[in-house]
């Protein structure tokens, strides 16, 4: 698999949650933080919905254990795919 870009994390995130009536695309930093009250504002529900998505558009699984890393920001998710 050729490696996964910011972009194409960037609009699996943005179609998965649903925040293209909230958020641009553009306003979504690839090394901004997705959850707490500086992010997004994702939560725990958030972070489920995207690693099944993930799992079904790029075949990876995510550890519970490393969880908290890999969904720090796209940049970090966009690493552990092409990682995997």
């Amino acid at each position: 698999m050729a490696d996964v870009t910011i972009d194409a994390v960037r609009e699996l995130v943005m179609d998965s949650l649903k925040l293209h009536d909230t958020f641009d695309p553009e306003e979504i930093e690839p090394e901004g933080q997705l959850f707490g009250d500086e992010g997004l504002g994702l939560d725990s529900l958030d972070a489920l919905q995207l690693a099944v998505d993930l799992d079904a558009k790029f075949g990876v699984t995510i550890d519970e254990e490393k969880a908290q890393s890999v969904f720090r920001s796209i940049k970090t998710i966009a690493d552990y795919v092409n990682q995997a």
